[in-house]
């Protein structure tokens, strides 16, 4: 049985009310004209354990009848971030989990290795890529999805470790390397990954950064642009990053341009598949056209479509229509014309 996000609530604030101290003796009430304050960060940060939590279910649930579901911790090779350099921990390796989906159908076979990103600043691999992670085991791939530093659902310390453009391209690439070292399963020789949006971003960083490491690469609606990206977006969006990156974008342009994969096309050496929707809400088009003219400019061989007003905006190919399957249908053979799963 699915729980909603409001389910989940109503039993966090239920533990948080019977775990709360009563009213000392003599001490008033609250009365209806008292100022509440709002519940603590930390509340947030249980609640998404134990949204968490409920996704593991639903996803052991969703693919038993075809694959086998396992959740790892692994570490990264960049440390964590900490206040105090020379504290106890300081320098540690950050720990972070990842899924590895392996078809049931495999036995002892070798097959190839598709890393899903998933994306979104804070977010997870939740239920929403149950489809597209079907799909893919459905044509024998071994699939491993790394929760990255920033992602939701395991408390504070990992989503307070966020490190855009940073330290999460360096996770990623640590989940690729941990899957071929310890997944029995997985050819190293046939190695993938994927993405949208965030994870598309992630995706562009981890080809240009690391092309001995996967042989193809898709990228859906990617974030590639920060500096272009901080001009259309809202006085909000940008305050988010000043405060991720340390300094906003006029105060030092060139951070953003190296956390921004438009400005490392030049390292391209592997085929890239790129999807774009010129009525997508979050990731203007324009922002991923500035992405295909620089690959151009740099003399780079790949693929590229742009769709024409898609429905479904920055989601138009996850989502369940025909057009969204066609789509997938593309990305899928692209993707085997390099991995060749099944065989």
């Amino acid at each position: 049985m699915l729980l909603t996000r409001t389910a989940l609530a109503a039993c966090l604030i239920a533990v948080a009310t019977a775990a709360a101290p009563a009213p000392l003796t003599g001490q008033p009430l609250p009365t209806s004209g008292t100022t509440t304050t709002a519940p603590p960060r930390s509340y947030d940060r249980q609640l998404e354990i134990l949204e968490k939590k409920v996704d593991d279910l639903e996803w052991r649930a969703r693919t038993d009848d075809i694959a086998v579901m396992d959740k790892w911790w692994i570490t990264s090779p960049v440390p964590v971030r900490t206040a105090n350099s020379t504290g106890q921990g300081a320098g540690n390796p950050l720990r972070f989990p990842v899924y590895s989906f392996t078809p049931k159908s495999l036995g002892t076979r070798k097959a190839p290795l598709l890393i899903l990103v998933h994306g979104y600043v804070h977010g997870s691999f939740d239920r929403y890529y149950s489809h597209i992670l079907r799909e893919l085991l459905e044509q024998g791939y071994v699939v491993v999805a790394p929760e990255y530093r920033g992602s939701t659902g395991y408390g504070a310390e990992l989503y307070d470790a966020i490190d855009y453009g940073g330290g999460e391209i360096d996770d990623v690439k640590a989940a690729r390397d941990w899957a071929v070292d310890n997944l029995p399963n997985v050819d190293p020789a046939r190695v993938g990954i994927l993405g949208w949006s965030h994870g598309g971003y992630l995706t562009l960083f981890n080809a240009f950064n690391y092309p001995d490491a996967y042989k193809v690469a898709y990228a859906g609606v990617p974030v590639s642009d920060l500096i272009q990206r901080m001009g259309y977006k809202g006085a909000g969006y940008q305050a988010t990053f000043t405060e991720f990156i340390g300094k906003s974008a006029i105060d030092d342009p060139a951070e953003y341009r190296r956390r921004s994969p438009v400005n490392s096309v030049a390292k391209l050496r592997i085929p890239l598949l790129i999807h774009t929707n010129t009525i997508d809400e979050d990731v203007n088009v324009m922002e991923v056209q500035h992405l295909i003219e620089a690959l151009k400019a740099a003399g780079k061989t790949f693929d590229a479509k742009v769709y024409e007003a898609a429905p479904g905006g920055h989601e138009f190919n996850r989502i369940d229509t025909r057009l969204a399957r066609e789509s997938r249908k593309e990305i899928w053979a692209f993707l085997a014309r390099y991995l060749k799963p099944g065989t």
